[in-house]
């Protein structure tokens, strides 16, 4: 069945087994069910010409719409970049009372990248874009849709157009942010196959960048030994319903664990800021006070809890929907927030180690960018195959979490 927290599996799903539900109705999603025979109905206009044609009562093959949407999608290459400047276990005893056992004992982390000179955020997504777009053989002209996944973006209104720019896809796709912390790009994953699924598009472009290092406050130990800068991508790209590669999503929020994990605004003080209206009393708090983010605030063992309870029910969640079981899938891809997390979600889902993607140690966590850029490197040493099927889940401040049951290629 077709709902908000998942797609509806396909015939090509791995290890099929029959889900005797039957349902009759339009989802969010795009899909449409009945009797166990799924469709999918898209009635959109290209332009307001192409609605005035069809209001007019002109020919359909006078028109590109409507139209009937029966498209998969799957992702067809991904790529990665990061910071230049490498600081390790060692370098961070330097300036705060920590070491290298202390760090990696309780993080796995040894090694993180940070942005400095003149490496900027919006670089590296252009740059991992550009390996995405290479591997999968897709023109920058050929993109639809740019979704730029992250919460640290250099200006305050999205960084995604400046990709865009940067890619030089001269024909002016959409390009927009999506605020998720470490779940936006699984957020961007289900929101690029809707845009598919749903909206026609054919090639979708998926960055996860963060550089949290800019809100880390470095005089404190149980946060800047975390994290670290990095870009990552993938290509979504529309294809036969035959062959899709996205089989089921599974995805939360809980306001209430905000308390947890946050960068909350701060304002300055009065002695920072001029009150143009004098102190006649005339106007109340105006102008507004300027304000800035505040450094990263987390408690680690809520997060902790948080995170190795909620992530495996989501797993199986989405494995149920997909009619699979843990046993069907050829890896295991979370969020690279701490390897304890790792290992515990894994333990709980009985997912061998042998079959656990983690390159923490290298890169810390990265928010958003940790899943593509740990994905890009097994692809690239040759552990991710082509027909793979991947259980990939992100989590982090919001609280947010969700998954993802994806075939490789």
């Amino acid at each position: 069945m077709a709902n908000t927290s998942g797609f509806l599996s396909t015939p090509t799903v791995p290890t099929l087994r029959s889900r005797n539900q039957s349902f009759c109705g339009f989802s969010r999603s795009g899909l449409y069910s009945f009797d166990k025979i799924t469709k999918r109905i898209v009635i959109s206009c290209s332009s307001v010409e192409d609605a005035q044609k069809h209001s007019a009562g002109a020919l359909l093959s006078e028109s590109r719409v409507p139209r009937l949407n029966t498209q998969g999608c799957k992702v067809v290459g991904c790529g990665s970049a990061v910071p230049e400047l490498k600081i390790s276990n060692d370098d961070l005893a330097k300036i705060v009372e920590t070491s290298d056992e202390w760090i990696s004992v309780r993080t796995g982390i040894r090694n993180r990248r940070v942005l400095s000179g003149k490496d900027t955020l919006t670089g590296l997504a252009i740059e991992a874009a550009k390996n995405a777009l290479k591997m999968a053989q897709v023109d920058p002209d050929d993109v639809d849709l740019i979704l730029m996944c992250t919460s640290t973006p250099e200006d305050l209104f999205g960084s995604a157009p400046q990709i865009q720019r940067g890619l030089g896809c001269t024909r002016n796709p959409l390009a927009y942010d999506i605020t998720a912390a470490c779940s936006g790009f699984i957020l961007g994953l289900v929101s690029a196959a809707c845009h598919i699924r749903g909206g026609g598009f054919k090639n979708v472009l998926v960055v996860g960048a963060d550089s949290l290092s800019k809100y880390v406050d470095w005089t404190d130990r149980g946060t800047c030994i975390i994290f670290g800068d990095a870009a990552g991508a993938v290509l979504v790209q529309a294809c036969d319903v035959n062959e899709d590669g996205l089989f089921s999503f599974d995805l939360h929020s809980d306001g209430e664990g905000q308390k947890h994990l946050n960068a909350s605004i701060k304002e300055k003080t009065d002695g920072e800021t001029q009150n143009v209206f004098g102190a006649n009393g005339s106007v109340v708090n105006f102008p507004p006070k300027q304000s800035s983010y505040s450094c990263i605030q987390m408690s680690g063992n809520e997060v902790f809890r948080f995170a190795v309870r909620s992530v495996p029910q989501s797993i199986e969640s989405s494995l149920q929907k997909a009619g699979l079981l843990t046993t069907d899938i050829d890896w295991l891809l979370l969020h690279q927030a701490n390897q304890r997390i790792l290992d515990a979600v894994a333990t709980r889902l009985k997912v061998p180690a042998e079959r656990v993607i983690s390159n923490l140690a290298n890169y810390g966590n990265t928010s958003a960018a940790s899943i593509p850029l740990a994905l890009d490197e097994a692809v690239r040493n040759g552990k991710v195959e082509t027909g793979h099927t991947i259980a990939a889940a992100g989590f982090g401040a919001g609280l947010s979490w969700g998954s993802v049951i994806m075939r490789w290629g």
